[in-house]
């Protein structure tokens, strides 16, 4: 990576040209794509996203076109920018990762990431990876045979540093956290839920001091590589993550808000930081809260 910044899973990762772009002009550092599931999927009706206050509602139901039309047909794509491109897995047992992932190798992508922690999915994402020995069995199902790297993604529970350990036992390369939180929204009006889900995951900065407690915590528990995700929105918040614990971040949320530049913004004010602190490096930062 020329730069600790990642597209997160489920924001503009749905087609190949999409992925050019937050590299090539975004100036994103990796991406991950959308999360990919043995068959398409649709996702859930109308209203699915929802603005409020503190930042976004989703319950988009991980609509995707199923794992090999996206192999075959926007990963070439999206491989074309030169930088490391992550595919994001959804699967609601061992061997749905395992196939999914052999075939994500196989079409040339440069690491998987297991999304344990989707909160809105039933039997997928977070029921998983709530389960710190179901998320040793999978990743160790997945590590058994890929040669490039698993990253694996885990979701708010009272198990996440359990899960985390779980994970790194079973040979997973790098840790990310968190996923959106458990939500809802009602509509005082016609006093129902919004979202067609009625549940949804939240988003942007009401979620980013939880992710920083989580990447805190799990630093401390770990060896691997941490990624921290969850309401990054300048600079100043990626810093946060990364005295957490963090190597690198993912920005989801804030680019609806603040576009493809938001990339670009948080490197520059990452590098200034460096520069005013006397720090020559990212790597001079990570987990230095721990240290002091």
């Amino acid at each position: 990576m020329e730069n600790p910044t990642m597209l997160a899973s489920g924001i503009l990762g749905s087609s190949g040209s999409m992925i050019r772009r937050v590299v090539e002009e975004g100036g994103a550092g990796a991406a991950v794509t959308k999360s990919l599931t043995i068959a398409p999927r649709e996702g859930y009706s109308t209203p699915c996203l929802i603005a409020v206050k503190e930042g976004f509602i989703n319950a988009m139901g991980l609509p995707n076109p199923g794992y090999k039309n996206f192999l075959d047909h926007e990963l070439p794509e999206a491989l074309k920018c030169g930088a490391p491109i992550i595919v994001s897995i959804a699967g609601s047992s061992s061997s749905e990762f395992r196939e999914i992932a052999a075939y994500a190798e196989k079409r040339g992508a440069h690491a998987v990431e297991l999304n344990l922690s989707c909160p809105h999915v039933a039997k997928m994402g977070l029921d998983i990876g709530a389960d710190p020995e179901a998320v040793y069995d999978v990743v160790k199902e997945v590590k058994s045979f890929l040669k490039i790297p698993v990253y694996v993604k885990l979701g708010l529970s009272d198990k996440i540093v359990e899960a985390a350990c779980k994970a790194e036992k079973a040979g997973a390369d790098a840790i990310v956290a968190i996923n959106t939180v458990k939500a809802m929204a009602i509509d005082i009006y016609s006093k129902k839920p919004i979202l067609s889900a009625k549940y949804g995951g939240l988003s942007g900065p009401a979620v980013h001091h939880i992710a920083v407690r989580c990447i805190y915590d799990i630093y401390e528990a770990v060896s691997v590589p941490l990624i921290g995700v969850g309401g990054v929105e300048d600079w100043k918040t990626a810093v946060e993550l990364i005295l957490a614990g963090a190597s690198a971040v993912q920005i989801g949320s804030a680019i609806a808000v603040k576009g493809l530049k938001i990339f670009k913004e948080v490197c520059l004010g990452l590098k200034e930081y460096l520069k005013l602190n006397g720090f020559s490096s990212v790597k001079d930062i990570v987990g230095l809260s721990h240290k002091l």
